[in-house]
């Protein structure tokens, strides 16, 4: 009788419902793990993004069921749902944005647009390596260092570089006093050399032929910030030596400019 009177306590209920929850949510993590480790229709990318993606909606669904819950001992739900309609509506109003993350961030998912650890270059201006995939905003790991998080809504833009390859792009800001012809040159030059010294990083076909050697792009922005002109070059390369190729690509830029006494742009406030 004393056990029984000690069970219906609130918090002891609370507290029961609490770990039971953590032990169903334990073992669909488990199990769904279990499922991946012995069967091998999808490639391991895949199941290491669904395994991630699996923990945020259990972690979700439980903290849920949780609250609603510990608040249905101080609410009827049963006449708030069947009464408020009006109140749903403004609320699917006021979460549209949340809804909308949710919705983007599954058909991203099922789309198999995006993977766990795939590179990723968002909205143009951010990119790096997808550290974290939630149901509703991704987190990458900046080539800086700096953990980026942005929801799905706001991603107006994503290109993912991790498909076997991807392209080195690396370019030099040149004062608009530069002569152009010079500077072409110079370029050149650097591509022939990264791709005399650097010929291993590039992506080849079946046949071992370069499918996209490095190339000098020519001037492809002009009047860069109201610096000067930027002349790029690029090369297309193996997924895994991306950020050695770019390091050496970065390095054979500087020095020719060095070299070749290049008019490097210069902000207002550094100019004398």
């Amino acid at each position: 009788m004393v056990f029984t009177e000690f069970f219906q306590q609130f918090p002891v209920k609370v507290l029961t419902v609490a770990l039971l929850i953590i032990l169903i949510v334990y073992f669909i993590r488990k199990f769904i793990k279990l499922f991946f480790d012995k069967t091998s229709f999808l490639d391991e990318k895949r199941e290491e993004t669904l395994m991630h993606f699996s923990n945020q909606v259990t972690r979700v669904v439980g903290l849920a069921f949780f609250f609603i819950y510990v608040l249905s001992h101080f609410f009827d739900f049963g006449k708030i749902l069947t009464s408020s309609v009006v109140l749903a509506s403004a609320l699917a109003i006021i979460l549209q944005h949340i809804i909308r993350d949710y919705i983007m961030g599954l058909t991203y998912l099922f789309e198999r647009q995006i993977h766990h650890g795939d590179y990723v270059i968002l909205n143009g201006n951010r990119q790096g390596k997808i550290e974290e995939i939630t149901m509703r905003y991704l987190k990458i790991r900046q080539y800086d260092g700096y953990l980026y998080t942005v929801s799905y809504s706001n991603i107006t833009e994503l290109q993912n570089g991790t498909r076997g390859r991807r392209r080195v792009n690396e370019s030099l800001i040149l004062n608009y006093r530069q002569n152009p012809d010079d500077a072409f040159k110079v370029m050149e030059q650097v591509a022939q050399t990264c791709n005399e010294k650097y010929g291993q990083y590039l992506l080849k076909d079946v046949n071992g032929i370069p499918i996209e050697s490095f190339q000098f792009n020519q001037i492809t922005e002009l009047n860069v910030d109201f610096k000067g002109h930027q002349y790029s070059l690029s090369g297309l390369v193996k997924e895994a030596d991306f950020v050695e190729a770019g390091q050496k690509v970065r390095y054979e830029l500087a020095m020719a400019a060095y070299k070749n006494d290049l008019m490097m742009a210069e902000s207002f406030e550094t100019s004398h």
